[in-house]
C-alpha cells in the first residue's frame, strides 16, 4: 500500500469505535478470533489495547498483522487501526 492509501484509510478509521479489546491477558487466540471476525465484516477496524507499555502494543501490532494478514494503519496511544481488504470490498481505495 502506498502512503496516500494509508493516509485515506487512517481518516476513515478516525471516527471508529473499537471493536476489539485487548485486556491484561494480552493476544490470547480468543482475541484473534474476534480480530478476524472483526476484519471479515468490516475490513477496517480500531483495537483497544489495555497497558501502559508501548514497545508492548507495537509488538501486539505487528503480531496481529502476520497472523491476520492485514495492514497497520495506524498506531496512536492505546489504539490501533488496521485493514485487511474482504472478497467483497467495502472500501475503495484510492489510487
Amino acid at each position: 500500500m502506498n502512503s496516500r492509501q494509508i493516509s485515506y484509510l487512517r481518516g476513515l478509521g478516525h471516527h471508529l469505535n473499537p471493536v476489539v479489546s485487548i485486556g491484561n491477558a494480552g493476544l490470547t487466540e480468543q482475541v484473534l478470533k474476534e480480530i478476524e471476525l472483526a476484519l471479515n465484516a468490516h475490513e477496517l477496524i480500531k483495537i483497544k489495547v489495555a497497558g501502559d507499555d508501548r514497545a508492548l502494543r507495537v509488538s501486539m501490532l505487528e503480531d496481529i498483522c502476520e497472523k491476520s494478514g492485514a495492514v497497520a494503519v495506524h498506531h496512536i496511544g492505546k489504539q490501533l487501526v488496521i485493514y485487511r481488504p474482504s472478497e467483497k470490498a467495502r472500501i475503495v481505495l484510492p489510487k
